[in-house]
């Protein structure tokens, strides 16, 4: 009777056992993609300040080359990953009115709008829209935090992206 039960013991951890143990993230992105290119956004937001399209496009730059295993090609379009967009909303608006009209809170809105290419295993293209928020204190002037809320927004537009990119078509 013991030997039965070690043999019924000994099958049930076998068979639940992994057959490979790696380190290496093979990710969902395709085998096929090894480099991507990201084409400066354009700003079509009126508030935007003119160094953000700059700024949030070396950010995602960094970002995916940190995060995933595709290297980075100069020359845009060339990549088997090509990325475009647009920064379509960039607004401060009111949060947490309080009883005498006055906020409490401002919240920064940023809206940015993708357009992501691939050529291989097959040629297709997916829309991608990134809209993220940072509240500030009412009594504080934007200029003052604005570096610090775009740091917060930008690592969660990147975020998307890259969440975009690993997931299943």
């Amino acid at each position: 009777m013991k030997i039965f039960i070690a043999v019924i013991v000994s099958f049930l951890i076998s068979s639940c056992w992994p057959t490979s143990v790696s380190f290496k993230d093979s990710g969902s992105m395709p085998e096929d993609w090894k480099t991507f290119t990201v084409k400066t956004l354009e700003t079509n937001a009126a508030n935007c300040p003119l160094s953000y399209s700059p700024l949030l496009t070396e950010q995602i730059k960094d970002g995916i080359q940190n995060n995933t295993r595709l290297l980075l090609n100069t020359q845009i379009g060339k990549g088997e990953v090509n990325i475009e967009g647009s920064i379509s909303g960039y607004n401060v608006a009111p949060l947490a009115i309080q009883g005498n009209d006055n906020a409490s809170k401002n919240r920064l809105t940023i809206s940015v709008q993708f357009t992501i290419l691939t050529t291989k295993p097959k040629e297709e293209s997916i829309n991608l829209v990134s809209t993220r928020f940072a509240d500030f204190d009412a009594t504080t002037n934007l200029s003052a935090v604005e570096s610090k809320l775009l740091e917060e927004i930008n690592e969660q537009i990147v975020q998307d992206v890259i969440n975009k990119l690993l997931s299943n078509w």
